[in-house]
């Protein structure tokens, strides 16, 4: 049973051992309720819409709509929900862009369990938290004129998914539909991507890609 003062929280992840874990640390904390949970992100947009939670846990990569789609509908629709990343990630660019999609924090997968719950009630305050393996990187990121950019951080959101699913060995088709676009789209963004990163094919880009941990 909800108390009146416990966190409404949803988790968002397409492992169903994942989330079963997640759901009894944080059920198993004081203060914190889990009111739904979803596979992936059109799911968890549904379950805001019914179950009214304060903060939604999302995982970066899922099926159908990932992490950064879901922040930027969470972001139009719901605005008063708070939003926490949890992932496996832990390259900064990650971090980078889900922040500046609107997600109140980033936590680590491998992280303890009390990091979780003390990230939940952190952004539950109004507070930004951000895993301590790339919270020193990612400040220092944030705080350089977005202007003065290069390389990685010049990147549009689509351009660097696009980067990213390119890193996993998708053909020009395949990362039409893992995106929702169509494939004239895709030969339009990775010319733009190819021009900011100075690389001349696609085996660049996925060499790219692997050489900065920009895949999954």
């Amino acid at each position: 049973m909800v108390a009146q003062e416990d966190i409404r929280v949803l988790l968002a992840d397409d492992h169903t051992m994942v989330r079963q874990g997640l759901s009894q640390i944080l059920e198993d904390s004081e203060g914190i309720c889990v009111v739904g949970q979803a596979e992936d992100g059109r799911q968890a947009l549904e379950l805001v819409a019914s179950a009214r939670p304060q903060l939604v846990v999302l995982d970066y990569s899922m099926p159908n709509m990932d992490g950064p789609a879901t922040i930027e509908r969470l972001q139009r629709d719901f605005p008063e929900v708070k939003i926490l990343m949890l992932t496996i990630h832990d390259n900064i660019h990650y971090a980078v862009r889900v922040l500046e999609l609107g997600a109140h924090g980033y936590v680590m997968k491998s992280a303890a369990a009390h990091e979780l719950v003390e990230a939940i009630r952190t952004v539950h305050k109004g507070e930004i938290y951000i895993s301590p393996e790339v919270s020193h990187k990612v400040i220092q990121h944030m705080w350089g004129r977005k202007k003065n950019r290069s390389g990685l951080a010049s990147l549009s959101q689509r351009e660097f998914e696009l980067l990213r699913v390119f890193g996993a060995g998708m053909s020009l088709k395949d990362c039409a539909e893992a995106l929702n676009i169509n494939t004239s789209t895709v030969s339009t963004y990775r010319s733009r991507l190819m021009e900011k990163l100075h690389l001349k094919s696609t085996a660049e880009i996925i060499r790219f890609a692997l050489e900065n941990n920009i895949i999954g």
